[in-house]
């Protein structure tokens, strides 16, 4: 038998679940942290004395810190070892949260913060690099869909015992779980075989930067878009451009130096030098194809996860826990299609499902739109959820394997890092869009309905500012309208009336837009490969480190590189 053979034999070959436990605690272990936070915000601040905008700045810090080094951690674990330098983030993490769990100022709690979501960046290319490394064909598209699966998981799990320890014996003690999972994935992380370290790789630090600055310009700019404003600044905006927001001047300058860092990798990578990123991964239309649909998914999902609990708390009155309980059902779904997708890779080509799952979507979106009311209990607004969240899990589990499986393994922490850097960008541009639309939505809709309001006269609506309209509350439009205005009784309830109408209605527009860019989403996920589980060709190491530089040669939907291992 050639040794070819006996390579595709070891790759099919099942092996230990043990790295996956692995993966999947510690991705709950990273996930965990950031729900955790935002779970016990009102204990933070009660007990910090800080404003809960602390709270959400420690947040971003965390999640702008990991997006700005994510290229540059996965070239690290490839130059010293993915298992040691995955050791470390996970030792360092748990240090980060101790120093959470110790805090005694809001100043402690962002630098720890910020610590952590840098060693994320450390972590989470290399969960990619343990399944590439340690699972091969179903077993792997198991392991993607757990891994996919942790991150929901995490958001139940934050909701069940870091609101029921914020509530009893302190929400400090969260954070010491955290720091306990993470000495047991240490511990567990010396039972499987470490990666060798590739010691000739040298670390492009201009392209590392080039990427961090253009991460950073474009999530405080897509962040900035609704606070700041989306063309003229508002008196939120930290500063002006000649009257101009500088959330737009941000995205701008961030997409010049995201070109910038695009013709440096090309430039690098025609010189045969090492480079932040592996263009490789995007090296046809198929894998654009899929980050494009990864990309979709991700906006679309960050864009709901925010007009839910709008919902919710705005247009029901219901307080933070009460939102986390009512969305379970909704991030319960994801968990499950993300663990059951797999099942159906052997049966259809990943276009097929890609496209069906968009729909699926769209589906729940419209669901949605069509049903959202003052009551939540209603049948059909959680079979919405429940819809939406299937569609989205199989989606994210899909894409990510499909990727992952046309590359070769070395480019295991670059696909990782992809993912990573993808699910941050989208996720700001999602928050951010869907809450420019909205709030746009609204102001369009308040302003044409008070218009010619028999109980709400020009003198009245002139008291009240309407050139930055927002999601508020009943109580607080009633409380603003009889302490800063003359208003009647009668007006204040026909005011009320409008906002309640407009503000459900604007909803409704915001969850059908989703709807459409999810069926939109059909054409590039009519690109992705279109081969069955078990089509791809097995992905042998280059018996030459310097094979990472061969040419690739495109066979229809997939890559497979220009080397063979047999050996008679």
């Amino acid at each position: 038998m050639s040794s070819q053979s006996t390579a595709v034999t070891e790759l099919t070959a099942k092996t230990s679940w043990l790295p996956l436990i692995v993966v999947v605690l510690t991705q709950i272990q990273a996930s965990f942290a950031v729900n955790t936070l935002t779970v016990s915000m009102a204990g933070i601040t009660s007990d910090l004395d800080t404003p809960a905008t602390s709270v959400g700045t420690a947040i971003t810090a965390g999640t702008f810190a990991m997006a700005a080094f994510i290229l540059l951690g996965a070239k690290l674990g490839a130059r010293f070892g993915t298992r040691r330098v995955f050791q470390i983030a996970v030792v360092i993490h748990g240090l980060s949260m101790a120093a959470v769990a110790l805090s005694t100022s809001a100043t402690m709690l962002f630098i720890a913060q910020a610590a952590s979501g840098a060693v994320i960046a450390l972590i989470a290319p290399a969960l990619t690099v343990f399944i590439a490394t340690n699972y091969h064909g179903q077993q792997q598209a198991r392991a993607i869909g757990l891994l996919a699966a942790a991150i929901p998981a995490a958001g139940v799990l934050a909701l069940l015992i870091a609101g029921s320890f914020a509530s009893t014996i302190g929400w400090r003690w969260s954070f010491w779980l955290i720091v306990a999972l993470a000495a047991i994935n240490l511990l567990l992380s010396f039972r499987f075989k470490s990666i060798a370290p590739q010691r000739d790789l040298v670390i492009d630090w201009t392209g590392a930067v080039l990427a961090a600055v253009s991460i950073i310009l474009l999530s405080f700019g897509f962040s900035g878009l609704e606070p700041w404003g989306l063309v003229l600044a508002t008196d939120g905006a930290p500063f002006s451009i000649l009257g101009l927001s500088p959330a737009p001047v941000l995205v701008i300058l961030g997409l010049v130096v995201g070109q910038l860092f695009f013709v440096w990798i090309r430039r690098r990578q025609a010189q045969k030098k090492s480079r932040i990123f592996d263009l490789r991964v995007l090296a046809t239309g198929s894998e654009r194809a899929v980050t494009i649909c990864m990309g979709t998914m991700l906006f679309v999902g960050t864009a709901a996860n925010f007009l839910i609990p709008l919902y919710i708390q705005v247009v029901q009155g219901r307080t933070s826990f009460e939102t986390s309980i009512a969305v379970i059902p909704y991030t319960l779904s994801i968990f499950v299609a993300s663990t059951f997708v797999a099942s159906l890779y052997k049966r259809f080509p990943p276009r097929v499902l890609a496209r069906f799952g968009f729909i699926v979507v769209a589906v729940g979106l419209i669901i949605l739109a069509f049903s959202v009311r003052n009551e939540w209990e209603q049948f059909v607004v959680v079979v919405g959820l429940i819809v939406l969240g299937l569609g989205q899990g199989s989606i994210v589990a899909l894409v990510f394997n499909t990727l992952l499986s046309a590359a070769p393994k070395k480019l295991a922490g670059d696909v990782g890092a992809w993912r990573g850097l993808v699910h941050n960008l989208s996720g700001s541009v999602g928050i951010a869009v869907a809450s420019v639309f909205a709030v746009g939505v609204l102001g369009g809709l308040i302003a044409s309905s008070i218009a010619d309001h028999p109980e709400l006269p020009p003198a009245l609506v002139s008291q009240v500012n309407l050139d930055s309209p927002n999601f508020v509350t009943n109580d607080h439009l009633k409380g603003v309208l009889s302490t800063t205005t003359d208003a009647t009784q009668r007006q204040i309830d026909a005011a009320v009336a409008v906002n309640e109408d407009a503000r459900l209605r604007a909803l409704n527009i915001s969850l059908l837009a989703l709807a459409a860019v999810s069926l939109l989403a059909i054409i590039p996920a009519g690109r992705m490969p279109g081969h069955r589980d078990g089509d791809l060709p097995e992905q042998l190491e280059p018996s030459d480190p310097d094979d990472i530089d061969e040419p690739f040669v495109a066979e229809g939907d997939t890559l497979t590189t220009i080397a063979t291992a047999d050996k008679d």
